[in-house]
């Protein structure tokens, strides 16, 4: 099949930038008070996004009539709003602050995953692994009144679940969709036992050694730009500096490395990598238990970074969520990254609408769900997987 001009691309584009533009002019600071801005704006948005799509252009098409819906709807709202509550709930800097934090823990989730799935391996029990890494980043850390050993103890947890899954998946050819949700299961009756026979009812203790936010106090120096920059960046948790970092590290040593290669390879066409003296089985199972341990790793800054306790099954399907990431993301880190900052950000904004409308903030702390939804059953546009993901190889 052909590659589609690339004019039609830029125009379903196009498309989706009218949609986000539909929700922005009713916002602060624009704050445009007539509803005819943002319904022209956003059934412009919808008219290019339907003409993409049945143009052929179907992926970027539907997110064209997506942000055309959504930008108008988003926008006629914001008109109906008085200007107090539009600028107490829609305050740019700490909106895109806590996406980033709320986008963290699913970044950690999601990159373990992509290094599971890229090696062939569905990796269905990273709630699992990240509910693990949240409980052990606490207990650690009580322990050892060391926010460090406390990490490094999560990490260790869950790439020891992610060795079981590991184990059943790949060694016994275990149906991966199956043996991920036992871990599911193990890891919540195994947190929630350890909850209750550790700590009793009084619950983690209130001063655990937490990680540290990372201060940089010269951005406020910056010209023009230097307080909105204070806001965002300015005291941002170090897990959040290492996501970041990590989706880089990961692009360069999937798609840059010998190592990366051979991953790739065992996720394609496990038999040729088997023929060329690539071990696929300890490829595997290194992929795997990585997996785990980014995945605990983003337990371990939602239950000590971002709340400072444990709570019985704190993670609420994140871990389901930064899996539907990495297949909107088309199992590239980048893209991956960018899913997880649309998630993190309806999260936060349905925190910041609470001071508008409760009703809405609960519809907006429902749609990163949506999006899960929609991302697996794949109705915008067909991600593709890597070849031998989910099929355990037999060597002959």
């Amino acid at each position: 099949m052909s590659r589609l001009p690339d004019k039609r691309r830029t125009l379903a584009w196009a498309g989706v930038g009218l949609g986000l533009v539909a929700a922005f002019v009713a916002l602060p600071p624009l704050e445009v008070r007539t509803p005819v801005a943002p319904t022209v704006i956003g059934l412009f948005a919808l008219t290019i996004g339907i003409g993409s799509w049945l143009r052929g252009e179907r992926r970027v098409g539907a997110y064209g009539i997506a942000a055309g819906v959504v930008g108008l709807a988003i926008g006629v709202l914001a008109t109906r709003s008085s200007i107090e509550h539009l600028e107490g709930a829609v305050v740019w800097g700490a909106l895109l602050a806590a996406m980033l934090r709320y986008a963290t823990p699913l970044a950690f989730a999601s990159l373990g995953g992509l290094f599971s799935e890229r090696s062939g391996v569905v990796n269905i029990g990273l709630e699992g692994m990240m509910l693990t890494g949240a409980f052990f980043a606490v207990w650690g850390s009580d322990v050892t009144d060391s926010w460090q050993l406390g990490l490094a103890i999560a990490i260790v947890a869950g790439g020891l679940m992610a060795l079981l899954h590991a184990f059943f998946s790949i060694t016994l050819r275990a149906d991966q969709i199956v043996g991920g949700t036992a871990i599911n299961f193990i890891a919540l009756g195994l947190t929630t036992y350890l909850l209750i026979k550790i700590y009793g009812d009084d619950g983690t203790p209130s001063d655990l050694q937490t990680i540290p936010n990372v201060h940089l106090g010269f951005l406020d120096g910056i010209p023009g730009i230097g307080s909105f920059l204070e806001d965002v960046f300015g005291r941002l948790n170090l897990m959040i500096w290492v996501a970041m970092a990590l989706v880089v590290v990961t692009w360069v040593v999937v798609f840059k490395t010998p190592v990366g290669l051979r991953i790739r390879s065992v996720g394609e066409h496990p038999r040729a990598a088997d023929t060329v003296g690539i071990n696929v089985y300890a490829i595997r199972y290194g992929a795997v238990t990585l997996s785990g341990m980014l995945a605990a790793a983003g337990g371990a800054y939602l239950s000590l970074a971002f709340v400072g306790s444990f709570e019985d099954n704190m993670t609420a399907g994140r871990g389901f969520i930064a899996l539907a990431a990495l297949i909107f993301g088309n199992w590239r880190p980048f893209g991956a990254a960018i899913a997880c900052l649309l998630f993190g950000f309806s999260s936060a904004l349905a925190k910041a609408l609470q001071e508008y409308s409760l009703s809405v903030s609960v519809l907006f702390e429902a749609l990163p769900y949506v999006l899960t939804l929609v991302a697996v059953a794949g109705v915008i546009g067909r991600s593709i997987p890597p070849a031998s993901v989910g099929r355990p190889y037999v060597k002959q």
